[in-house]
């Protein structure tokens, strides 16, 4: 572990965050960080670098109809391990509630986490699919083409580029993925049928 971690790993402990907030406001001081309000519900002293703020801004500035994507921009999706610390659900933010759909009372053992193996889907910033170790469930909370399509292609992306290996989906929000309404979205992005489900290769 570098040395300037060790250093603010003991600054953090004994004194939690009032030791080290000495610390970001020497670093605000010098240029290297920004104070203000930037999420809401986590406190009034946050600090972060001005690209971090930036880019956050930007999200509002999507939520207020400025700079919504359009034909020629289409939505931005990423795919996360559930753990990343990029991925604020389960963590800053919880998980939001799936959306009501009869065939939800049969998944009920089907749980977003923060679990090693585990994938978050974010478009726009907002959790659009969550792929469950082993790839072969996944969970969904749009039933809109636009975001599914968007979440779809970036899975699509990163099992081609060679980080997934491949991926078999057999079940999607607790029915059979080719039931599901995410089945049309993946295979818009390149997934095949299988006897079992949808299946991509690298």
């Amino acid at each position: 572990m570098p040395e300037k971690y060790k250093t603010l790993k003991l600054l953090v402990s004994p004194g939690g965050f009032a030791a080290v907030y000495r610390v970001l406001r020497a670093f605000e001081e010098a240029g290297h960080a920004r104070q203000g309000y930037f999420v809401a519900g986590l406190g009034a002293a946050q600090f972060g670098t001005v690209g971090a703020i930036d880019r956050l801004r930007s999200y509002v500035g999507d939520r207020a109809g400025r700079g919504r994507p359009t034909d020629d921009q289409p939505q931005r999706a990423l795919v996360l391990a559930a753990t990343d610390p990029a991925n604020p659900y389960g963590a800053a933010l919880p998980w939001p509630e799936a959306p009501d759909r009869p065939e939800r009372a049969e998944e009920s053992r089907h749980r977003p986490g923060r679990k090693a193996g585990a994938l978050v889907v974010l478009v726009d910033g907002m959790l659009a699919l969550y792929v469950e170790r082993g790839g072969r469930s996944l969970l969904s909370w749009s039933d809109d083409p636009e975001v599914l399509q968007p979440a779809a292609d970036a899975l699509a992306l990163t099992v081609r580029g060679g980080v997934l290996g491949r991926l078999a989906v057999e079940r999607a929000d607790g029915i059979g993925v080719l039931d599901s309404p995410l089945a049309e979205a993946l295979e818009g992005a390149g997934f095949r049928a299988t006897p079992r489900g949808l299946r991509m290769r690298a």
